[in-house]
């Protein structure tokens, strides 16, 4: 079942804060193998210009994938979260991730859609920072596929 087109432009709360750990940031880094020392040692970074260690780039995305979560398990959306696989992610970064960050993400609806019987989604999350400084922009788009016919 398509749907509904009226989501479009629905903007959910932020989600709760998220403080960001200098251990967290390390362990994201050493769990996608990179061995950028601006990740894990705090001297690095702040040769870089850096208060503390900053995140990969990818980091966020468990934050931001959190808050689409949020979008897809909305019953009045409809879409069958059962169904739903990954379709694609990108990231536009007004500033790194910091250690100390405390991130929050209000994600917005920019597309709804179906195509061969896949339902899509499209998913714009915003993350600001506690001063409500934005820090990075990420698009996910999420498809729920079609029922098997049989």
């Amino acid at each position: 079942m398509a749907l509904d087109q009226s989501f479009v432009g629905r903007t959910y709360p932020p989600t709760a804060p998220y403080e960001v750990g200098r251990e967290k940031i390390r362990e994201f880094a050493v769990a996608v193998g990179d061995p950028n020392p601006a990740y894990t040692d705090r001297e690095a970074a702040r040769a870089l210009g850096h208060a503390d260690v900053i995140a990969p780039p990818t980091f966020v995305f468990a934050i931001t994938y959190d808050a689409a979560h949020r979008v897809l398990t909305d019953p009045a959306l409809g879409l069958d979260y059962d169904r739903v696989v990954h379709g694609d992610q990108k990231f536009a970064y007004a500033r790194p991730v910091r250690a100390g960050d405390l991130l929050s993400v209000v994600s917005t609806i920019e597309a709804v859609k179906s195509l061969a019987g896949n339902d899509i989604v499209d998913v714009r999350g915003e993350v600001r920072d506690a001063s409500g400084e934005l820090v990075v922009t990420a698009w996910t788009k999420l498809v729920s596929r079609a029922a098997e016919e049989g």
